[in-house]
């Protein structure tokens, strides 16, 4: 069994296609037929049940795939292992967020601590965040929710308290705080459903007996914060994502549970490079300083 069937086995297997995989590895589809054959060959059993250049894994390549993603996964590992011994004030850090109003500051500072350490930062949904965590693809998350996995470590790193942000003509902008209760005939601004906030939030109000009306759900959470301004509606912010804008007021929820946490995840089994552990270091510095509660302004 060699090294690149393997590596070719589990790119026919993720994208099930044939000519597509070829595609993707650079390499002819007559000669990418030919390696997976000779896999099967090499196993005795077959791995896909085919239809034309369309393949689907059968029984045998779903129980190979997982043990030869393991493979590649630990081949990898030793290879950046190699790397960062080789070169080690260089690299790349690759990191994955389904929230990313905290990234700025936290990409700030590590680069003032690791300023050779190049990084790549990809906003993903919380199932391809794992995917790519169990493939070795990514070194960390910052994910809202948290998300549990086989193999993956999750760290809750900030319980983020979500305020009540109202333009400052509104009639509760002078309040410090407010209920659920007290927002049933006011409209809101919001992202679409499927959103963590969102859908925290609207378990929330489910349990308090109260729908919000939302007037405009999008998918840019940054857009709110302008429709709140225009007094379009209301909306639910973060607080780590608020804005000082002289337009807007922040109101605290007296409603217990209204906050979200914030996790980092990362693969229990990878190797981190001296660099890569100190991004750890420096996510959980920068959350420690937001500790308190912000006040609303």
């Amino acid at each position: 069994m060699e090294l690149l069937q393997l590596k070719y086995f589990i790119a026919v297997a993720r994208l099930e296609h044939m000519t597509e995989a070829a595609l993707s590895l650079h390499v002819t589809q007559s000669s990418l037929s030919k390696t997976i054959q000779r896999l099967e060959e090499n196993l005795g059993v077959p791995l896909f049940d085919r239809t034309g250049r369309k393949l689907r894994l059968n029984e045998f390549g779903s129980k190979f795939l997982p043990r030869a993603e393991r493979a590649l996964f630990e081949l990898e590992q030793g290879r950046q292992e190699l790397e960062d011994m080789s070169r080690p004030e260089y690299g790349t850090l690759e990191l994955a967020v389904t929230t990313a109003s905290t990234l700025p500051p936290i990409l700030r500072a590590y680069r003032q601590k690791q300023p050779h350490i190049q990084f790549h930062v990809q906003m993903l949904t919380t199932h391809e965040m794992i995917r790519l965590l169990h493939r070795g693809e990514v070194d960390y998350c910052l994910a809202s929710p948290p998300a549990q996995g086989a193999d993956i470590e999750c760290q809750i790193v900030f319980h983020d308290p979500i305020l009540i942000a109202v333009p400052q003509s509104h009639r509760l902008a002078g309040r410090s705080s407010v209920s659920l209760s007290e927002l049933r005939d006011e409209t809101f601004v919001g992202v679409k459903k499927g959103y963590g906030t969102r859908d925290l939030v609207d378990a929330i109000c489910e349990a308090a007996a109260f729908q919000p009306k939302y007037v405009y759900e999008g998918d840019e959470p940054a857009r709110l914060l302008a429709l709140v301004e225009e007094e379009i509606g209301i909306a639910f912010i973060p607080s780590t994502a608020r804005l000082l804008r002289e337009r807007i007021r922040y109101l605290h929820a007296e409603n217990e549970g209204l906050a979200r946490e914030i996790a980092l995840l990362w693969h229990r089994s990878r190797y981190f490079s001296p660099a890569a552990l100190d991004f750890r270091e420096v996510v959980a510095g920068y959350f420690e300083s937001l500790s308190k509660p912000a006040s609303h302004t």
